[in-house]
């Protein structure tokens, strides 16, 4: 099969789809992989060692999007990659395609077959090619908390440890899936005072029972929402409803009650965001303070890290690639019952129904005409 790995181009981002050796292990099955040039620049990666690794290094996008029967990427594509993808062209990559309407559309009308990473599910319900970022989207959420804590970025000049004889901060976080657990992890380490709320009393057990009770949990509903918001310092907002549009759990009443200068880290805004006033932002201009509160919501968090993100996604993506090269995608799709639960388009037609419900589309049956 014939791989293409362009260079990302959302505002940015700079990590790279597969690694070097990721390339290796495709050439030593007999694939030929396509680098565009620069792609690997970012995550500290060169042509040469892309060449080395028995890459074919080409000088344009549109070279690689047309030579490639599969892309392989890691952001989804934006508006001057639309009109390269083709026909049955796979693409691998993560969609978030509940909250972006216009790249469904598209998706469809180009009748590409796209396998979104963030709806590769196992049997038991885990995330497996979702799980490296939403590691590493929960641990910056709390380093980027800090960031908006910061008194020259409007936040309240808070430390979030504290020293002797000063308190540190209150965290709030509103999810106990990967992203809230790390995101507490770290939290925890530095020494704040964290509260996570989850709507499976059985996860909030587990968190309790690897934290030693050095944390608060609570059950996820609107009461106990509103009255951990109100008093935190720094709220994380880390929901996710695999595939579908995250729910809107902190409304503006609850966010004009915190404290001027408090922090709203959303890590849903991938999936639309868990807050009212939540919108997308940057990473070149990151923040907007909305209700005296300061907000980020960065769609591409990751990317913040692009080394050590690059890595931990091509681990474990790499073995659902190769089998999607190495067998076509027909087969595997039969088989590997995980990655088929990844299949969001096929050829013109919407094939998640979390997606479907989400953007209210019902019937997209006249894409294939």
């Amino acid at each position: 099969m014939k791989i293409g790995i362009p260079k990302e181009i959302k505002t940015m981002e700079k990590r790279v789809a597969v690694t070097p050796a990721g390339v290796g292990a495709f050439v030593a099955r007999g694939h030929k992989v396509y680098v565009e040039t620069g792609a690997g620049s970012g995550s500290g990666i060169s042509d040469e060692v892309f060449q080395s690794s028995g890459a074919i290094i080409l000088s344009t996008a549109d070279d690689v999007w047309y030579e490639a029967e599969m892309i392989i990427k890691v952001k989804e594509p934006v508006t001057l990659e639309f009109e390269r993808m083709k026909p049955g062209q796979i693409l691998f990559t993560y969609l978030h395609l509940a909250a972006d309407r216009e790249l469904t559309l598209k998706l469809l009308e180009k009748k590409v077959i796209g396998i979104a990473y963030e709806t590769v599910q196992r049997d038991d319900g885990s995330l497996p090619l979702l799980a490296p970022m939403s590691e590493v989207a929960g641990r910056l959420a709390v380093q980027m908390g800090c960031f908006c804590l910061e008194s020259k970025n409007h936040g309240q000049g808070l430390l979030l440890s504290g020293v002797p004889g000063v308190p540190p901060a209150k965290v709030t976080i509103i999810g106990g899936g990967i992203s809230g657990l790390n995101a507490a992890h770290l939290a925890v380490g530095m020494g704040a005072r964290v509260t996570i709320l989850d709507i499976d009393l059985n996860r909030l057990r587990y968190i309790e029972d690897i934290f030693h009770s050095r944390i608060v949990t609570m059950m996820s509903n609107s009461a106990n929402i509103e009255e951990s918001v109100s008093g935190a310092d720094l709220v994380i907002g880390s929901v996710l409803i695999p595939g579908a549009k995250a729910p809107k759990l902190i409304n503006r009443k609850m966010l004009s009650g915190m404290k001027a200068g408090a922090a709203f880290v959303d890590i849903a805004i991938d999936q639309g965001g868990c807050a009212d006033t939540s919108r997308p932002t940057t990473h070149d201009c990151p923040t907007y303070v909305e209700n005296n509160v300061v907000h980020y919501c960065v769609t591409n968090m990751p990317g913040a890290v692009p080394v050590t993100s690059t890595y931990a996604l091509t681990n474990a993506t790499l073995p659902f690639a190769l089998e999607l090269a190495d067998k076509g995608y027909e087969r595997v799709l039969k088989e590997n019952i995980p990655l088929a639960k990844g299949l969001n388009v096929f050829k013109g037609q919407l094939m998640n129904d979390n997606v479907a419900e989400s953007l209210q589309i019902r019937d997209s049956q006249f894409f294939n005409s």
